[in-house]
């Protein structure tokens, strides 16, 4: 848990002070945990404990115009890779936006489904070859 908070954070202090209010909070709702994979609910309490400091932390700022910030406007290809992945099935979908979109390694994926580590890397092989077939696919 340490590892997925540092590798978000990119800071060891702040990793760790979440590692442990995410065990704090974790103690208090032990009474609550339904006996799923203490792992994934471990990860789960981590994930919402950064999102609440994240929360914490921001401030609005008034931004200046996209055009004077130099950003290019939304590239073609951006549509299509997500066109391609609404049209995956959604175990694949889910396990892409896992590990590409939302940054947990092969490994935290399989705690938090609750099956073995290779099985993760075949079933992630699969949806990649998928999703570059329906990528292929795209005009």
């Amino acid at each position: 848990m340490c590892g997925f908070l540092l590798r978000r954070t990119r800071d060891p202090h702040l990793a760790e002070d979440l590692a442990q209010e995410t065990f704090v909070k974790a103690t208090r709702a032990l009474l609550g945990w339904r006996g799923e994979n203490p792992a994934a609910w471990l990860l789960t309490i981590a994930r919402n404990v950064l999102v609440d400091h994240v929360r914490r932390g921001r401030r609005e700022l008034a931004l200046p115009d996209p055009d004077e910030l130099g950003v290019p406007p939304l590239h073609v290809a951006a549509l299509d890779v997500r066109d391609a992945l609404d049209r995956l099935p959604e175990q694949h979908r889910r396990l892409l936006t896992l590990v590409y979109f939302e940054g947990f390694s092969l490994v935290e994926v399989a705690a938090m489904t609750g099956r073995k580590h290779a099985s993760i890397k075949t079933a992630v092989w699969r949806a990649r070859n998928a999703f570059a077939d329906i990528y292929g696919e795209t005009p």
